[in-house]
């Protein structure tokens, strides 16, 4: 037996409807799963719009750019996240401030946002980690005291909630990933989500080698090919009928987790606030006890017996392009002792019985 981090649930309802798209001859960037999906999305995160893209990177990027951040801007974003955050930002030309992160959600800590606005600063870029959202009401708060951009970056938290309101529709803007292991997924793939009617057509028309609407192949910026095909938005919009059933199945997961996992001191799962709800991309397992060395060494020896892990993100500030001095000590700390276990749809109750009590062994060895 072997189980993997994760894998995607792809059904009939999927291949029919990539097929149909196949099928259709349209299988570029126009055809009507592309409308379907965009439309669907938006109803889905509660925006009055949703822009299809081709990857979750392209999506930070995009809402950057049509937010007109560039060269000599600064965003403030936590430091502990999958590095796309970072290189999103670097390549529009700005310039990534790290905050750290709350030790409870390991999102950024909002008490530690103002500290870092300066003069240059024009957006703030929340990560909803794992699965859990930002605190974005306290964030909005500070955002709008300071006149600066909110941009959620939700690639990790499809569905999540913030005091009943759903990640994405917080901000100017939401940002996600569609990539084969997410919550819902086209392979690849990404969205941007808004209710600014003007972000949005800039966006769209950005999107699209900013080709002008009157006179075709006229452009009227340096504009990207950020476009998702008709073939991945099929595969979106069979997923996101099922994505209530894919929502309630990690909760499940997560309570397996809670009732099989061993019970010792310094051992902790996914923590979730009370104004929360948390979209549980991955499930996470603290040790306490871990560093960096006997971290690796157990995520080894839960391989050999069959269980896959993975290790929490480095601290984006330690990219050796990067290379920052920061004073971020949660982040510093809870990297080294955090551990992603296998989270993904077709996970039956025998399986995370079997995983958790491979982790047990390995404890006690």
């Amino acid at each position: 037996m072997f189980i993997p981090i994760s894998q995607p649930s792809i059904t009939q309802k999927e291949i029919d409807y990539v097929t149909d798209a196949v099928r259709s001859t349209w299988i570029s960037s126009l055809g009507k799963y592309i409308d379907r999906f965009e439309a669907e999305f938006a109803d889905f995160c509660g925006t009055r719009y949703a822009i299809c893209v081709s990857n979750g990177t392209v999506a930070i990027q995009l809402a950057l750019t049509a937010n007109g951040i560039g060269k000599g801007d600064e965003v403030i974003m936590p430091n502990l996240s999958f590095i796309a955050t970072a290189n999103a930002t670097l390549h529009c030309g700005a310039t990534p401030v790290f905050a750290d992160v709350d030790a409870n959600n390991l999102c950024i800590d909002p008490n530690l946002i103002e500290g870092l606005i300066t003069p240059k600063t024009k957006a703030i870029m929340p990560v909803h980690l794992y699965g859990h959202p930002a605190q974005m009401d306290k964030i909005l708060e500070i955002a709008n005291k300071h006149g600066l951009w909110v941009i959620e970056d939700a690639a990790e938290a499809h569905g999540a909630t913030v005091k009943g309101k759903r990640v994405g529709s917080w901000g100017h803007c939401g940002t996600f990933s569609f990539y084969g292991n997410k919550n819902l997924t086209t392979g690849e793939g990404g969205m941007i989500t808004t209710d600014d009617e003007d972000f949005y057509n800039r966006c769209k028309h950005l999107r699209d080698h900013a080709m002008s609407k009157e006179k075709r192949y006229w452009h009227t910026a340096p504009g990207f090919n950020y476009r998702m095909t008709n073939v991945q938005a099929a595969m979106g919009c069979a997923q996101l009928e099922r994505v209530q059933d894919f929502m309630d199945k990690r909760e499940t997961i997560f309570t397996w987790y809670k009732k099989y996992l061993v019970k010792k001191e310094g051992i902790s799962l996914n923590k979730t606030d009370t104004w929360a709800t948390n979209a549980y991309w991955l499930i996470c397992l603290n040790n306490s006890e871990w560093n960096l060395e006997s971290r690796d060494e157990f995520m080894i020896e839960l391989k050999k017996r069959g269980v896959d892990s993975r290790p929490f993100f480095y601290p984006m500030s330690q990219m050796p392009y990067i290379n920052e001095s920061v004073h971020t000590p949660v982040t510093d700390i809870v990297y080294q002792q955090g551990i992603n276990l296998p989270t993904y749809f077709d996970l039956e109750e025998k399986d995370v019985k079997f995983i958790c009590g491979v982790i047990k062994k390995v404890l006690n060895d």
